[in-house]
């Protein structure tokens, strides 16, 4: 996928970088984030060599391996690291993807990971040709899909028991974004 830098309203959303590193480790390493997203695997803490290898080794893998594109979103009056946004589980012949994002508690409740979301789901299907665009979120995790849901993604029905957490499993619900959705 190409590298692009992507701006809304209150985010930049750009490559991640070492100096991502800090802001990555503590919005990772917040109990709210853990709570939501196996990371690491469920039972041990995130560590700062994780965070630096996020930055620096998985997401630009992801990209130059095709499967997807991960943007650290941050503040666009103090640069600050809001979040990460991106795409993941790309099936190019398909033109199929799936939009995965997680905020630092700081930047929660604030409409900004709707904003990444619209964003970057709107580019992969206005400038790259998707057909498809999901968007899978814990059941419980309510604020997440009242992301999906004002992002303009339908709701489609529950994996169940799809993803284990650090406290078991969950089912995720289900969202998906076509192209004759998206209101230009």
């Amino acid at each position: 996928m190409p590298m692009v830098v992507l701006e809304t309203d209150h985010l930049v959303l750009r490559a991640f970088t070492e100096a991502d590193t800090d802001g990555v480790l503590e919005a990772a390493s917040a109990p709210s984030t853990q709570k939501w997203l196996p990371m690491p695997e469920p039972g041990r803490p995130y560590t700062r060599e994780e965070a630096e290898k996020w930055c620096t080794v998985t997401a630009p893998g992801l990209r130059a391996s095709g499967d997807g594109q991960q943007w650290a979103a941050c503040d666009s009056v103090t640069g600050r690291f809001a979040g990460a946004v991106g795409l993941l589980r790309t099936l190019w012949k398909a033109r199929t993807t799936e939009v995965g994002y997680w905020f630092a508690p700081w930047a929660r409740g604030r409409g900004l990971a709707t904003e990444a979301v619209v964003a970057v789901t709107r580019w992969a299907i206005v400038e790259l040709g998707f057909e498809r665009v999901e968007l899978k979120a814990a059941t419980g995790n309510l604020a997440s899909r009242r992301v999906a849901e004002k992002a303009g993604f339908e709701f489609e029905g529950i994996e169940r028991n799809a993803m284990p957490l650090h406290e078991g499993r969950t089912g995720l619900a289900v969202y998906s974004l076509i192209p004759s959705d998206l209101a230009f």
